[in-house]
Formats: structure tokens, sequence, C-alpha cells
């Protein structure tokens, strides 16, 4: 078997004979042990991993293993060095215990070694790549050939016949809905001296104090404090919440009086932030006009931390005689992993339908640096945001393809990037790609599936056929962190959640905590079409998602990790959950995450070198080789790590709803102690509403 994966590798990334490497990187040409610079040194390793990979028959095989040997000696690269001598052990057996344990995997790869012993073969392209995938991606096999057959095969399996639509369905979305959305703040950039910056004195030499802190965490793009308001999201998003709410009152279908309830989640990289977070936002606020249709909240986790301390520790302890809190004050709290804050950004629908106001009904998620583009939605779907909300639909029954019943009480819209809505609303913001892959794309190539899945999925309108919004609709897989919701009921039953170490495509893991839970009507997403939000992210933040770049490559190497070991931890069988959720959350989901995350960071690291970005590519491998070692450590710390998380997160959110299953029944009963309890929430929560 060994030989075999390593003529594989060979031909992905060596010459052999007349036949140039797959990827499109000869690796001979990268390794050149006699440069020293610590960008050299690294991207030496990486060929030298690659290589070994190889297996003795590859000509630089005893090189590569010198060069490896030698260089744990230098203590300035030990985390590298490290990360990859630990990769090859971890690579070579998981191939080795799946091509033993698994008949498919096996034949497979048996079939790619003998179509890569001919290289005529390679001329043919398409069937090239589909044998390469077979291995290493399965659901990326036969999606760049007939595109109009794998959209409906897709449509077809998320199709729901319905049994029954909502009774009770959203009537005044304003009054009804919690919109919800995430910040992320952290220190003024270097560029920017506080003492420049337009804020208070107090803040300023707060936040002085704070840049001596040694930073917690780190997010993909967090919005510095000071910034330009122009580039500042957080006003960007919520002017445009606000024009749609004032939309909807000049159509008629809000009160004038009405102003919707807007919660964020302040999630900071320093813990001094925590204090500093709230009075930012509201010296930011002072001189922002156009917010006369909301009321604002801020949850930092000095906030959330505090709900604990005198709401829900004291009501574990009353209820259960629970006296340990840990637990709730880890899965309740808005810093750290994005899983974190996403799961609090839709439990606090609960919380504020039990002790600050019964009308509530739903959540809706947005991000920040996307809105309603309320004039184009009435023009094509015919109805504005507010209106697509009022769907019965949302909270309808019904049954999958699979015959499992389900329960539609999340909902799902779709995106639409700037510079397209002119052409269309329907214009799917992830298209697909050509047939040119090169690099890591061999290996892995998501775009692919998400494109599939958007067009299937998230452009799906319902017409007077099989799909007619009526007795049939489609349900969501592919979701996006914003655009989408679930009803305080689904919620309080099903108490989906996504665990705190779930660090990318929060949104995707949500669902995958309760998939099979109920026999009686499994939890899903309902497929809204028409309602889009228009994804303005190149409008201000250019620069942040550039610079962002390398770090968003890591989080989706990230995700592979936990997707396929998190999905192992779930009590249903690995193989149920693909059926479900592929091709594209199910993509991440891997049979053997470790060989395909090592090939994919080694391969773009090379195809940066390869490209002449040798900056970029000393970026990814130094960045990437000490984050993914960590994680891939803290996997290896016993067989049921993620389970041992996920169950004891799942005991902490039952705890959590059971405790406002229990306050409903008293305050219905005038019982005391949970009157206590809406009182301190209620002045809680009025500590985090903003002076506007």
């Amino acid at each position: 078997m060994n030989d075999k994966f390593e003529a594989i590798i060979r031909t992905l990334i060596s010459k052999t004979g007349e036949q140039d490497p797959l990827t499109g990187i000869d690796i001979i040409d990268q390794f050149r042990p006699e440069e020293t610079t610590p960008e050299s040194a690294i991207r030496n390793l990486n060929s030298a991993f690659l290589i070994s990979l190889c297996g003795q028959s590859h000509p630089f095989y005893s090189h590569a293993e010198h060069f490896i040997k030698a260089l744990g000696k230098e203590r300035h690269l030990k985390d590298a060095f490290d990360f990859y001598r630990d990769g090859l052990a971890l690579v070579r057996g998981e191939i080795k215990k799946r091509y033993a344990g698994d008949t498919d995997f096996r034949e497979n790869l048996d079939k790619l070694y003998d179509w890569i012993k001919k290289p005529d073969n390679f001329s043919r392209h398409i069937e090239t790549i589909d044998m390469v995938w077979r291995v290493f991606f399965p659901e990326g096999v036969s999606l760049l050939e007939d595109r109009v057959q794998n959209i409906e095969a897709l449509r077809k399996k998320r199709r729901i016949r319905i049994h029954g639509l909502n009774p009770d369905p959203i009537q005044e979305p304003a009054k009804e809905i919690l919109f919800t959305s995430n910040v992320l703040l952290t220190l003024p950039l270097s560029a920017m001296p506080i003492d420049g910056l337009a804020l208070s004195d107090k803040l300023k030499q707060r936040l002085k104090q704070v840049k001596k802190e040694s930073q917690l965490y780190w997010y993909d793009h967090p919005i510095p404090i000071g910034v330009d308001p122009a580039k500042n999201e957080v006003i960007y998003g919520l002017q445009a919440l606000d024009e749609a709410i004032a939309f909807e009152k000049e159509r008629g279908t809000v009160e004038k009086d009405t102003k919707a309830h807007c919660i964020l989640s302040i999630s900071v990289t320093h813990a001094g932030l925590q204090d500093v977070a709230k009075a930012y936002l509201e010296e930011m606020f002072k001189d922002v006009e156009g917010l006369d249709h909301l009321r604002i909240y801020a949850l930092t986790e000095s906030d959330t931390s505090r709900l604990v301390s005198e709401v829900f520790a004291p009501a574990a302890k009353h209820f259960f005689g629970l006296e340990d809190s840990r637990l709730l004050h880890e899965i309740i709290g808005v810093d750290g992993e994005y899983g974190r804050h996403y799961s609090l950004l839709k439990a606090i629908a609960a919380l504020w339908q039990v002790l600050l106001d019964p009308c509530i009904k739903a959540t809706f998620k947005i991000d920040l640096d996307q809105v309603f583009p309320q004039q184009e939605l009435v023009k094509e779907s015919g109805l504005s945001a507010l209106d697509h909300f009022k769907t019965p639909l949302w909270g309808a029954e019904g049954e999958d393809g699979d015959g499992n019943r389900v329960e539609l009480g999340m909902i799902a819209g779709a995106l639409v990037n700037q510079e397209d809505i002119p052409r269309s609303l329907f214009t799917p913001d992830v298209v697909f790609p050509d047939e040119t892959i090169k690099g890591d794309e061999w290996i892995f190539f998501s775009r692919l599936p998400q494109a599939l899945s958007t067009e299937a999925e998230m452009m799906t309108r319902y017409e007077n056929g099989l799909l007619n919004g009526r007795d049939r609709c489609l349900q969501r897989i592919h979701v996006t962190g914003g655009t989408c919701g679930i009803l305080v009921k689904s919620l309080r039953r099903h108490r989906p959640f996504t665990p705190g170490f779930i660090g990318r495509a929060e949104d995707q893991a949500y669902i995958l905590s309760v998939l099979f839970r109920e026999s009686t009507g499994n939890l899903r997403y309902v497929h809204k079409d028409g309602l889009i939000m228009r994804h303005d992210k190149d409008a201000f933040a250019v620069e942040a998602i550039r610079s962002a770049k390398t770090g968003k490559l890591i989080g989706d190497y990230v995700r592979i990790l936990m997707f396929s070991h998190y999905a192992k931890a779930l009590p249903w069988p690995v193989e149920k959950t693909k059926h479900c959720i592929d091709p594209f959350t199910g993509c991440f989901v891997s049979h053997i995450p470790f060989t395909v995350v090592y090939l994919r960071l080694a391969l773009q690291g090379a195809l940066y070198f390869n490209e002449g970005k040798p900056k970029e590519g000393f970026e990814l491998l130094q960045m990437g080789t000490t984050r993914l070692h960590r994680i891939i450590k803290e996997l290896g710390k016993t067989p049921d790590y993620l389970k041992e998380r996920y169950m004891a997160e799942k005991k902490a959110w039952n705890t959590y709803y059971d405790i406002l299953d229990r306050i409903e029944d008293g305050i219905k009963e005038r019982d005391p102690f949970t009157l206590d309890m809406k009182e301190k929430a209620e002045t809680l929560t009025k500590d985090c509403e903003i002076d506007l």
C-alpha cells in the first residue's frame, strides 16, 4: 500500500519522464538546502516533507531525510520541525489504516495507482481529476461534468414534502424577531496613535493600559477601535438595518413607533477590551445618524459572565441543586472561537422570550457587511425583507426524500454580491470554477461543491412545479453566517448549538448537534426563495479582507480537522451524517483529515513559492505549522476528546433551557425567586442597551 501511495504523491509533485507533475509544482526546484535564510529554511523543510512522502524511490529522498534530521537541531525551527516530523507519521499511519479497513478507499487508491502507471491516461484531464479526487476528495467527483444534472440531483435530495404549514407564523416581524449580529473588536492599528483618535481622554487612557496586555483571541478581520467611520462595518450594517425598517414603515408593514431590537455580541482580542467596548460603541454612535428605528444592545464577555453569575448559576442551584456553574460560564459567552458567540446569539432569543418579552417568536442573524436591498427585493421577489419572514413554511412540518419527518423550524436566505446585483437579485455569489486546477486543488477543491450548493440550494425559486413553495419546498444544509434564523419554539425544543471548539464555519456546524435527534421530526432549515441580502464585503473592508487571507486559509484547514473529528463524536454514524450534509458541508468531513490537511498546507505553500510569492509562502507555512500543530496535539489528547467536549456542552445547554422552562412556569405562578431572576435579567439588559 505505501508504495502505491508514494507513487501517487510522486506523480503529483515530481516530473516523471516526460510527464510534468499534476499539481504544476516540481518540488525538486524548491529543495535547495544550501540556502539558509528563514524563508528558505521553511521552504526547504516543506519540500523535504513532500519528498519524504514520495518514498525511497524518489532521487532526493535520502537528501530530504538527512535535511529533516539535521534541522531538528535548529531551535528556532523547532515548531515547524515537530509539525512536519509528526505529519510524516500521521499521514502514513492514516493511509495505512484507511487502506486496511475501507474497501472502497482501497479500491480507489489501487485504481489511481494503476491509472498513473500509464502516462497516456493524463490526456484525459477530467477523468484524471476524478481518479485523484476519489481518493482525496470524493465529494467533488463528477461535479466538473454535467452541472444541470448535478444541480437537479441535489435539489431532489433536498426536497421536502409538506404535511402541515405553520399554523402560527410570524405576523409582525419587527416586533416578533430579535435581530442579532457579532462585532469583533481589537486595539487601534499601529499606524493610528491612540492620542490621535477621536475618543474621550478616559477611553484613550484605558486603551493604553489594554495595549500592554497579551492578545488572547484571534479573528479573521476584527474592527480596530478608532477606525474611520466610513470603514466601520458596525456603523455600516446598523445604518443599513435601520434603513430597511424605515422602508417597511413607509410601506405600512411596520407601525411608525415600532423599534426593532438588535443584539450585538462583542468579541474582543484582549481581555481589557471587554470593559471598554460599550463605552467605545456609545462614543462612536454619538455622531452617527440614522438609527431612529432600532434599539441596540451590546453583550460583552463581562456581561455574559454577569448573566451567569446573577441569573443562571443561582437558578441552577435553586432548581436542580447544581453548585458548580463552570460549564455554564464556558458555554455562555462571546469571546473565544466563533462557535461560542454564534450559539449565544441564537440562545439569547429564548431568554428574551421568557424573561423580557413573551412576544418574541424568533431570532434572525445578519452579518454587518450585509444589507437588505429593499427596492430590488420588492421588484424581483414581490416581497420586502420583513414580508419574507411571514411565510408559513417557516415552522412547517414535512418529510424528506429518505422518509424522515422534519420540522422546518429554521430559515435560511441567500446572498448576492454588491457588484452583481445590477444583473439580478438572483445572481449566485459563488460561481462554478473552470476545469483548470493547480496545487492543493488536486487534493481538496471546496469551491466546486460550494458553487453547486449555491446554485441548487440558495438560488432555487419556488414555481408551479415540483418545488412550488406550498406542498413542496427545499430544505437547506448549506447556510451562511448571516441571513439565517430560528423560531424560539424550535430552539427550546431541539436545543441546537455550535460547540465552543468550532472556530470556522460555525454556521454550518450549528445543525450538526441535532441532525438526527428527534424521531418525530428532525430540525431543519427551510429555504425561503427571495430572502436575499446584498453582501457588501468589498465596499469598505478590502484591506482587512486582504490582510486576513492567510488566516482564512489556515482556518479552512482547521475546519477539516474539527469537522472530521466532530462528526465522529456525534451519536450517529459518520456515514449517516455525510449522506445528509454532502456535498459542500460534508466535504469538510474527511475520512483522511490529517492527510488532506498536511497536503493542502504543503502544496499551497509550495504553490506560492512556485508562483514567485515567497512572502505569502513563508507567512502561510510559519503560521500554519504553529496553529495546526497545536490543534493536532489537542485532538490527540484522548481518543474521545471532542466527544467529551460535545457531551459536556450539550449537558450545559440542556441545563440552560431547563432553567428557562422552570423560570417561565414560576413567573406564571408569581413565584418570588423567579420574579427576582426576571428583575435581574431586566436590569442587566438595560445596562447593555446602547444610549443612542
